[in-house]
């Protein structure tokens, strides 16, 4: 799916794509975890997968070596993904707590998680999370 701009942004924030996660996803880097998880959530639905790689922090547990295989991995869950809604659910320090409602074809994979993100090279990245039913 290729964003327009000017409709509102998939990570529910209420802003304009253009002025709420396409500057992140442009280079400017996230001033918070939420608006690097939000950001995030919206390069899944856009399928940016570089985005996605560039902001995972190495030393967390999704973080692959080959480069590559990654990315393909990504495309294949982006394609084969409809990221219906997101919902942040709260935001503290370093984690945030949301709720994606995502469907694989006509199968429910939605999920509530609290993301862990931590700094590295004065940027934030995604290091971790754990579902909560």
């Amino acid at each position: 799916m290729k964003p327009d701009p000017h409709a509102p942004c998939p990570c529910a924030s209420g802003q304009p794509y253009k002025t709420c996660c396409q500057p992140l996803h442009k280079g400017a880097p996230p001033p918070t975890p939420e608006r690097l998880m939000r950001s995030r959530y919206c390069a899944y639905k856009f399928g940016l997968t570089d985005y996605i790689i560039n902001t995972t922090h190495p030393d967390g547990p999704h973080y692959q070596a080959n480069r590559a295989q990654w990315k393909r991995d990504i495309e294949d869950f982006c394609q084969t993904t409809n990221f219906v809604h997101l919902a942040v659910l709260s935001a503290v320090g370093d984690s945030v707590l949301f709720r994606a409602t995502l469907f694989a074809g006509t199968r429910d994979v939605s999920f509530t998680e609290i993301s862990l993100f931590r700094q590295h090279n004065g940027r934030w990245k995604y290091h971790s999370g754990t579902q909560t039913p």
